[in-house]
């Protein structure tokens, strides 16, 4: 079963394709969707915002869509960059930057990653929708070269000071909120292919 990701992102593609096989799902593949697929993401929450893009892909393909909108909420920042994560600053190296000099001041440096997922069928009715989150804290400093976006200065809390971005793709995609989220979802795709085999 084919499953447009609403994304242009192929990293977020390639990182829910190995969430996929390594959660033991064989039957399910996520693609991108076609070249036009840009929506206007104007909602206030993650949810919203998920489900603008979920529906955009499934309006564009009429195949079955899966959506996230995630980002980085930070306690002493007041939740922010939030929903605001990816445009922060106009640059990856930028935003980290913005959001280390965000945080000096305060004593506070806990943070979360947070991860909404909607998944809607061809005309864009809900099926389901979840949300995943992962603890931690803002490191002083970048460390580690996997991952992306802020990956680099979150310390993933039960991980022994290490940030994100310094976990092999295993272990990240295990603790991540994406990951967190798309099991949720896996779990209720492989309930309902098991309940209408014919699908």
């Amino acid at each position: 079963m084919k499953i447009v990701f609403a994304t242009s992102n192929p990293h977020k593609l390639k990182e829910l394709n190995e969430i996929t096989s390594e959660y033991g799902v064989k039957d399910i593949e996520f693609v991108l969707p076609p070249a036009g697929f840009d929506p206007v993401e104007d909602g206030s929450t993650f949810e919203e915002n998920s489900l603008i893009k979920a529906r955009e892909a499934a309006k564009l393909t009429g195949m079955v869509a899966l959506a996230d909108d995630s980002g980085l909420c930070v306690e002493s920042l007041g939740g922010m960059p939030g929903i605001y994560s990816a445009r922060y600053a106009d640059t990856p190296k930028a935003r980290i930057e913005k959001l280390l000099g965000a945080v000096e001041p305060f004593e506070n440096r806990r943070a979360k990653f947070v991860c909404a997922m909607t998944l809607v069928d061809g005309s864009g009715e809900v099926l389901f929708a979840d949300r995943g989150e992962c603890f931690g804290s803002i490191a002083h400093k970048v460390a580690g070269s996997g991952g992306f976006g802020y990956d680099p200065v979150f310390l993933v809390d039960g991980k022994c000071g290490l940030t994100m971005a310094e976990l092999s793709e295993s272990e990240k995609n295990e603790v991540s909120h994406r990951g967190l989220a798309l099991r949720k979802v896996l779990d209720h795709l492989a309930n309902s292919l098991q309940n209408n085999p014919q699908g």
